[in-house]
Parts: C-alpha cells; sequence; structure tokens
C-alpha cells in the first residue's frame, strides 16, 4: 500500500484495517478519504475473509480533527457546491457506519473531534484512552454540531450533551464514556498489545483482555449546575444562568458560549432538543444536513473559519453580534428544507 494514500487499506488474520494517513494535518477527512472509507466498508461487508473493522489515525496527535474546513471556507465562498456533496457523502457514511453488519471498532486517542467523531462513534466498539480529547467545537466557526453528534449528545445524562454543543469545549475519554460516545478504556501504552490482540485473538477476546475501568468522568461531577442552568429557554437565558450561578466553572462555559457565533450556539441548543424527539441516527443527519446547508449560506461560517485558521487573528466579527440578538426567525431559518434533503434510501 502507498504510504503517501490519505487512507491505508489492509487485511491480516481477518481483521480489516483502516488508518486516516494524513498525520500532519491529525488525519483530517477530506472528500476523497470518505469515498475511500465508504468503498471499503461495502467490499468488506460481503468478503467473509474480513471479520472485523479496525479503525485507526497515523501519527500521535489523535484519531481525526475533523474535516478539513479550510477546503471548505475557500469552497463556500464560491458557492459551497463541493462541500455540500462532502457532506452528503460524509454523512451516508456515519448512516452505513451506525448500521454496520460486522464489529466496527474505532480507536479514539488523542484528538478526536468532529468529523472523527462521525467515523468513530457509530461504530459497535468505540475505545478511549486517557490521552483523548473529544469535543463537537463546530460553534467555535459558526457551524453547528454534525455527522450524528447531536444524535448522541441529546441522548446523555442529564443536559451534559447541550453544554458540550454550545461550549465546543473538549471532553476526555472518561466523559466520552459516560456520554455515549465510546464504550471501552484501554491505557494509551496498552494500544499496541490491543491492536495485535484484536487481530490475533479476535475483538471480544481484546476488549476482555485490555479493557479496564474508566477513570471518574470530570464533566459528571458538575452535573449539578450544568442540569440546572441549561434547562433554561434560550441561549441568552442560558448564559445569563451561568453567570447567575456563581460557581467558576459555570462562569468559565458563560464566557466560552460569549466566545462563539451567537446563531451557531442558539442552532445548536434548538438541534439538540430537536434531536432528542428524533428516533434514528437517519432522522438526526437529515436534520444536520439542514443546518449544515443553512451554515454554508452564512455569513458566520466563512467568518469563523477565516479567524481561526485564515488570518489567525481569533477576532471574528459574528452576526447577529450577540445572542440576544438571535431571532427565533433566525434559528429556524436553518431546519428548512436543504432543497433537496439527504436521502438514505439510496445507499441502502
Amino acid at each position: 500500500m502507498d504510504e503517501n494514500e490519505d487512507v491505508l487499506v489492509t487485511v491480516a488474520n481477518g481483521i480489516g484495517r483502516i488508518t486516516l494517513n494524513r498525520p500532519k494535518a491529525i488525519n483530517s477527512l477530506t472528500h476523497p478519504m470518505v469515498t475511500a472509507i465508504d468503498a471499503t466498508l461495502k467490499t468488506w461487508q460481503t468478503d467473509d475473509s474480513v471479520t472485523a473493522v479496525l479503525v485507526t489515525g497515523a501519527g500521535e496527535r489523535g484519531l481525526c480533527a475533523g474535516g478539513d474546513v479550510v477546503a471548505i471556507y475557500h469552497d463556500a465562498k464560491v458557492g459551497g457546491a463541493l462541500t455540500r456533496r462532502f457532506w452528503h457523502d460524509e454523512y451516508l457514511l456515519n448512516s452505513y457506519i451506525g448500521r454496520y453488519p460486522k464489529p466496527y471498532v474505532a480507536i479514539m486517542n488523542g484528538i478526536t473531534m468532529g468529523g472523527g467523531v462521525g467515523i468513530s462513534a457509530h461504530g459497535s466498539v468505540r475505545v478511549v484512552t486517557e490521552t483523548t480529547k473529544m469535543a463537537m467545537p463546530e460553534v467555535g466557526i459558526g457551524f453547528i454540531p454534525d455527522v450524528g453528534g447531536t444524535f448522541i449528545l441529546s441522548r446523555t445524562p442529564g443536559l451534559l450533551g447541550v453544554h458540550a454543543a454550545m461550549t465546543g469545549a473538549p471532553f476526555s475519554g472518561a466523559d466520552a464514556i459516560e456520554m455515549g460516545f465510546a464504550d471501552h478504556f484501554v491505557p494509551q501504552d496498552q494500544l499496541e498489545a490491543f491492536v495485535a490482540a484484536v487481530e490475533a485473538d479476535g475483538v471480544d477476546a481484546a476488549v476482555a483482555a485490555h479493557a479496564q475501568q474508566p477513570p471518574p468522568s470530570p464533566l459528571s461531577a458538575h452535573r449539578e449546575w450544568i442540569d440546572s442552568c441549561y434547562a433554561a429557554g434560550t441561549a441568552d437565558d442560558i448564559v445569563s444562568a451561568l453567570r447567575a450561578h456563581g460557581a467558576q466553572p459555570a462562569t468559565d462555559a458563560a464566557d466560552l458560549i460569549a466566545s462563539r457565533s451567537p446563531v451557531a450556539v442558539s442552532v445548536a441548543l434548538e438541534a439538540v432538543r430537536r434531536a432528542a424527539g428524533l428516533a434514528t441516527l437517519e432522522d438526526v443527519l437529515r436534520q444536520e444536513f439542514r443546518t449544515s446547508i443553512a451554515a454554508l449560506r452564512s455569513h458566520d461560517l466563512v467568518e469563523g473559519i477565516r479567524a481561526l485558521l485564515i488570518d489567525k487573528d481569533k477576532n471574528p466579527q459574528w452576526s447577529p453580534a450577540t445572542l440576544a440578538d438571535v431571532t427565533a426567525a433566525d434559528i429556524e431559518a436553518y431546519f428548512v428544507s436543504a432543497d433537496p434533503d439527504i436521502n438514505f434510501e439510496e445507499q441502502s
């Protein structure tokens, strides 16, 4: 296999291994990578010599930092047609992973964010370590949590998912297990042995031999103020509740939300609340496709990427400028049909 390829594919002892291979970019996903992963999984689904799938990221920094948002920035400025096709195919892949008929093992060590969550957290065997740094950080660039993330965020204990969506803040591997993004904790220094055991003895035996009790979830210790403050009505009300609470972590969360795109934060809140009432991952991905396409047309997505990654001035000029300025109509506009909506029947 050509080591210069962005996705490396091997099969050994019945285990089909997919390695994301852009370590300098923390394995950020491109459209060709999504296409390659999808084609590989479809081939292996009907290949009796492949009994399970193992997904890892090259390098030491993490599984995957998300999508290639610099490419999205340039495409959005000329209409966004390429990005729309990328998200369409990416969300079809997320759905496919969610119902993949063979064991799908994802090793979510290091940075696992955005699109990286999409190719791992819907799998059947999700492994984290003490190095895992997971997040759905989209609101920081004027975007909305996607790749099926709001499906999981809407089903966390209490309102941990609302906190994660509105702040975009990273959380630990232990938090990921608590919140439903992961299943098993394997110490970083045992990952090589775990992978070797998957290939030698199979998935169940490897998990039994190497998975350990995770550390306590740091976020769970904050359930009292999280569940109280994030129950407020609007995003603006939530920030007010956080500031009034008095606990320093609540104030820190309010400050973080205040730095994010006001409309993205407001839509993220609504998206998680609506996702709670949607029955399937596909239903939620369809909603996310709508919010993503609306964001692609927005001022804040281009401006957010510009400020963070293009000019790097870290001084985005959001529009609307404050949470109080975001109207119900502004939010509702993100949930209209993507015209056409994504159709999951086409991949069945």
